[in-house]
């Protein structure tokens, strides 16, 4: 496994970590403070999204022609980039590392579109707007620890990164895709097998396997325990019990739910009912 960004600041003498949030699904949001450094990142693992909080001019990229940096400006670090930076002034800034499946996955999700089409390219000190406000708000919430507020500034960053128009090769049809997606929907509350995803499309476990993890950016298996998990929260926010979100939800008891549940969003259902009780949202 390859260092993220977080890693290498993490080894600076300078660098510190004002506040970290975990938010599940390989997705995580840190607070930080520097001056005085010289930082290089290696072909980094996961996705950076990072946004100066105050301050900034002190901070050049050495490998885009050592411009400046200013308070607002955002940057986009997409995994396995390689850049070399230079502070020589105080400043505050905030990190979102995401992975390649995860963002894609939620892209897929968010434009009900191939995962392959995500636009993410490296972008250095530029005014993004749409970037920058969630990143804002997700700074606030690892201060805060608030992973249901981070959660939703996250969604709402994707519902505007770029859709581009790629060539595609394999993967399904928008047709199959939503055939797939139509049917696990109708199943939430029953064990789905891969077989049975496979034969509404007309290919092979195998071949299905393949051509649906390129299409949306993670394995079956992951994308029906994420759509299990979106209904969870659309029961708990009605004010469903435990148990009966449990068992609408396809789970095979609420243990097995609670873990799935913290490992996709960085709470327990319990503590997620609490904050969202009353909140409901069905066209979210």
């Amino acid at each position: 496994m390859r260092p993220t960004v977080h890693d290498f600041l993490s080894q600076s003498a300078t660098a510190l970590a004002a506040a970290h949030l975990c938010m599940g699904a390989e997705r995580s949001v840190t607070v930080w403070e520097n001056h005085d450094d010289e930082v290089s990142y290696e072909a980094p693992e996961r996705h950076t999204f990072s946004l100066y909080l105050q301050g900034g001019t002190g901070t050049s990229r050495l490998d885009k022609g050592a411009l400046p940096g200013w308070q607002g400006a955002v940057c986009v670090m997409p995994e396995g980039e390689a850049s070399d930076w230079k502070i020589t002034e105080p400043f505050r800034f905030v990190h979102l590392y995401v992975s390649d499946k995860a963002l894609r996955a939620a892209f897929a999700q968010v434009h009900d579109c191939d995962a392959r089409r995500l636009d993410l390219r490296d972008e250095t000190f530029v005014a993004a707007p749409s970037i920058a406000a969630p990143l804002l708000h997700m700074a606030g919430a690892a201060l805060a620890k608030d992973t249901l507020k981070a959660d939703e500034a996250f969604a709402a960053m994707v519902a505007h990164l770029t859709r581009g128009a790629p060539v595609l090769k394999g993967g399904l049809s928008p047709h199959q895709l939503r055939r797939v997606d139509e049917w696990v929907r109708a199943h939430m509350d029953s064990v789905i097998h891969l077989e049975d995803l496979a034969a509404l499309t007309g290919l092979s476990v195998f071949h299905f396997h393949r051509m649906f993890k390129l299409a949306r950016g993670m394995a079956p298996s992951e994308w029906v325990m994420m759509q299990r998990i979106h209904l969870a929260k659309q029961l708990l926010r009605a004010g469903e019990t435990a148990a009966g979100v449990s068992a609408a939800c396809g789970f095979a008891n609420q243990s097995h739910m609670t873990r799935a549940f913290r490992k996709q969003t960085g709470m327990t259902p319990g503590r997620y009912g609490e904050l969202t009780a009353g909140a409901v949202n069905y066209g979210r």
